[in-house]
C-alpha cells in the first residue's frame, strides 16, 4: 500500500487542494489526513472510494496497482 500514500499526496497537489480541504471532504481531522499521506495511518476503503470519485480516478490507480488513472466503472 506504499504507493497509495504517494498517490494521495500527488493527486491532492496536482489538483491544488490543501490537506485541510481534503480532510474536510472526508470528515476527518487534517492531522489524520496528513497521516494517510505519510503512511503512518491506514486509510479506510470507504475513504479511498470517496477520493476515487472526487478525483475521478480508479481505486486501482490510488492503490498503485495501475498507472492508468481512468475509471473502469
Amino acid at each position: 500500500m506504499s504507493h497509495t500514500y504517494r498517490r494521495l499526496k500527488d493527486l491532492r497537489e496536482d489538483n491544488n487542494f490543501t490537506q485541510t480541504q481534503i480532510a474536510e471532504y472526508l470528515h476527518v481531522k487534517q492531522s489524520t489526513y496528513s497521516q494517510y499521506e505519510t503512511g503512518s495511518r491506514d486509510i479506510s476503503v470507504n475513504a479511498i472510494d470517496k477520493l476515487s470519485d472526487f478525483y475521478n480516478v480508479s481505486i486501482e490507480y490510488i492503490l498503485g496497482r495501475t498507472n492508468n488513472p481512468k475509471m473502469n466503472r
